[in-house]
């Protein structure tokens, strides 16, 4: 535990400043920035981008029908104020430094993690907890890095997690097994299709001394990601709900029993076929083992993850927060683009159980409105947990008519949370992150301009970009794990 003194009451209530420029002044800066940089093939010393080999795939976008296809035809964009931020990150990967915040929460990580329900630092965002927001948001990113170098890999095999952050070590890796399959003759005609469990993410946890005194606690992060395969996505339509408890706890559901959405109850409780255990019990048994071992420690349990693995987060960190005595850590769940879970009883029992849920939102983005709730039906959705309400057409970057996919990416989502502010205010003019995988994954939905800055700087934008051989990208943890 850190012994510096804890700062004012009032730290975390303090808002940004907010400055703002014009897309002229930003421009003037990145003409000089090329002029200075010289031609990448050509260039030499800090300037010079080292080719290396593509060591992972993009993220996959929402797969939507094409009716929901991007808009044709240029629409005329405006000319929002937009961020001069250090012109190197613009384009070019991030810094190796890494996405950690370096700034200590250890006096308010509580509060960072909803002890408050994050009262006062939503609107306008605190930064330390943007911060926090955007690494969460990587470990997500890695979970759909490790399912795409193995999108075949099942219980007991090597797993590579492109983890970014290097302060976390991955301990287990995580399957979720969908409780439908394809006909036989089908599944034998399309292998990848029939694949039952899939691996979904990871449990990491904060094993570098320095940061757990940075952060005031020893972190135990389980990200998970969204949709990627067929029989998935066949688990997201089956919207009718079920009730959330096991047939010993309940044996006899009615109109007070939590209930939530049935495919995501499924793919959270269904074990393998082969005898492996589901990814609810992969989740308990991985995390009561980490308690055990850091006994005596400060520790917290956080829970992230996109679209689909939003929905598990939540049913996960339900779980965890339900744990029997000796109490559990502290539990917080940091969703991004996430769908409704369940119905109203179920929210309230994930709030009773002392999980904090903090739901990143995108206004455009369809996915948070489904499955519907419908007045007329008793049983209805509802969320849960606290919004924080991003807009897609905020960003300089992004244009106004970005499609349905953009609304929904990953990336897209931690580029927003980068550059908000507050909701009456402009995109930040300090934000550092780089926006070069936002190109590369939503190039026809960003600004011609920032595009053709970055042909200029010979940036590829089909996914293989060069990346400098110091980036936190280039790391990637191998993992082998038997069950």
């Amino acid at each position: 535990m850190s012994t510096a003194a804890a700062p004012p009451a009032t730290s975390l209530l303090r808002p940004a400043a907010v400055t703002t420029t014009g897309n002229r002044v930003h421009l003037k800066n990145l003409e000089h920035l090329f002029r200075n940089r010289g031609a990448v093939e050509g260039g030499s010393g800090a300037a010079a981008v080292t080719p290396v080999t593509k060591t992972r795939q993009q993220a996959p976008l929402l797969r939507l029908p094409s009716f929901l296809g991007r808009g044709k035809g240029e629409c005329k964009e405006e000319q929002p104020h937009v961020s001069p931020r250090r012109l190197e990150r613009v384009l070019l990967p991030a810094a190796p430094d890494g996405p950690s915040p370096r700034g200590n929460i250890a006096a308010t990580w509580r509060q960072l993690h909803g002890e408050r329900d994050w009262r006062g630092l939503l609107d306008p965002l605190h930064p330390d907890l943007r911060r926090e927001i955007v690494r969460y948001g990587e470990f997500v990113d890695a979970a759909y890095g490790a399912f795409l170098s193995r999108p075949d890999a099942a219980p007991g095999d090597r797993v590579r997690v492109p983890l970014q952050d290097g302060a976390y070590r991955v301990t287990a890796p995580l399957f979720a097994t969908s409780s439908v399959g394809l006909p036989t003759w089908l599944a034998s005609a399309a292998p990848c299709a029939g694949q039952r469990t899939s691996l979904v993410g990871y449990v990491a946890v904060c094993d570098n001394p320095a940061e757990v005194r940075r952060m005031g606690r020893r972190d135990i992060v389980i990200a998970l990601r969204g949709t990627c395969t067929v029989l998935e996505w066949a688990e997201n339509v089956r919207a009718g709900l079920v009730p959330a408890t096991s047939a010993a706890d309940s044996p006899d559901a009615d109109a007070t029993t939590p209930k939530v959405e049935c495919g995501f109850w499924n793919l959270c409780k269904t074990g393998g076929g082969d005898g492996s255990p589901s990814l609810s019990e992969m989740v308990v048994s991985e995390v009561r083992r980490l308690l055990t071992k850091y006994e005596g420690e400060e520790v917290s349990i956080t829970v992230t993850g996109h679209s689909l693995g939003a929905a598990l987060a939540v049913l996960i960190a339900d779980e965890l927060a339900g744990l029997p005595a000796p109490a559990p850590a502290p539990v917080a769940v940091f969703s991004f683009g996430g769908p409704r879970v369940g119905d109203r009883a179920f929210a309230s029992r994930v709030e009773a159980r002392g999980a904090r849920v903090l739901r990143v939102v995108n206004a455009h983005d369809v996915v948070p409105r489904f499955p519907p709730r419908l007045p007329a039906m008793p049983g209805r959705y509802a969320d849960v947990g606290r919004e924080l309400r991003l807009d897609s057409r905020a960003s300089p970057y992004l244009r106004p008519d970005a499609d349905a996919a953009c609304c929904h990416d990953l990336e897209a989502y931690i580029h927003l949370v980068d550059g908000f502010l507050g909701s009456h205010c402009p995109f930040r003019a300090n934000a550092k992150r780089s926006i070069l995988r936002l190109l590369q994954n939503q190039g026809g939905n960003v600004k011609q301009l920032y595009i053709s800055k970055a042909m200029d700087m010979r940036i590829r934008l089909d996914g293989a970009a060069d990346i400098p051989a110091a980036s936190p990208l280039s790391r990637v943890d191998v993992l082998e794990c038997v069950h």
